[in-house]
């Protein structure tokens, strides 16, 4: 009886003994590491894909413009004799900032270029930049936050929005570098007709503006992938949803 007694008490206490639990069970943790379960087949739908393109063309669009160098040579008859200079100039195309000492010859002392096409420039290279991070930030959310952003109406209104920025950035961008691009080789092509010159200056090469003319192709590119890019977002917005249940209950 004793033994049967003792058997009784250990089954007893085994019984109550309480069971192991998960730590994070009930915590904020787990609804985070639930909102952060990773997504990549987003980037089979168009919405991702497009991330995809927009991200690689935009790279294209400001390294062809910000790695570009070229010059411009000319040679100038002075005491007799013709001497050859080498203009160079890069982005941001300041080219009133670029001259060249002039040796043995009294008309002049320096020989520089004219114009500033910065402004065009930088708008379009940052266009390119700020569309290069808002892809990584949005894959991001994509990747990470789909539940969330499947979920919450605002994030994909945001989106859109967003989207419709800088496809307006890329128009404007994109024809004001081509319009500052066509400046450039105007100038470039006339210097030889400036009063520094005086008849003594003679432009014998001046280098390819094809890097840049990809450049200006590569923005309006990017304008068609992100206007493009709008009717996939705008399916995922509410009004998409509220339009087609609206639809669907009034088939019904």
């Amino acid at each position: 009886m004793d033994s049967a007694q003792l058997s009784g008490n250990v089954n007893y206490e085994n019984d109550i003994q309480p069971t192991a639990q998960d730590p994070d069970a009930g915590s904020p943790y787990q609804g985070i590491r639930t909102a952060m379960s990773m997504n990549f087949g987003v980037f089979k739908e168009p919405r991702g894909l497009m991330r995809i393109l927009q991200f690689i063309f935009s790279i294209c669009a400001f390294a062809s413009t910000t790695g570009f160098s070229s010059f411009v040579a000319i040679t100038v008859a002075c005491d007799k004799e013709e001497h050859e200079y080498r203009l160079e100039y890069s982005y941001p195309f300041r080219l009133d900032r670029v001259e060249c000492k002039i040796a043995n010859c009294s008309t002049n002392d320096s020989l520089h270029l004219f114009g500033d096409f910065s402004s065009d420039a930088q708008f379009f290279v940052a266009t390119g930049v700020l569309s290069f991070l808002y892809c990584i930030g949005i894959a991001v959310v994509y990747i990470m936050f789909d539940a969330v952003y499947q979920n919450n109406g605002l994030l994909p209104l945001a989106d859109f929005f967003l989207t419709v920025t800088l496809a307006v950035f890329w128009l404007s961008g994109s024809a004001a570098w081509a319009n500052g691009l066509n400046g450039l080789k105007g100038t470039l092509h006339s210097i030889s007709d400036s009063s520094q010159c005086k008849k003594i200056c003679k432009v014998i090469k001046i280098g390819s503006f094809s890097e840049l003319t990809i450049s200006v192709i590569f923005g309006f590119l990017n304008f068609f992938l992100w206007a493009s890019d709008l009717w996939f977002l705008y399916k995922e917005t509410p009004w998409f949803k509220l339009k087609q249940s609206t639809g669907v209950n009034s088939a019904a």
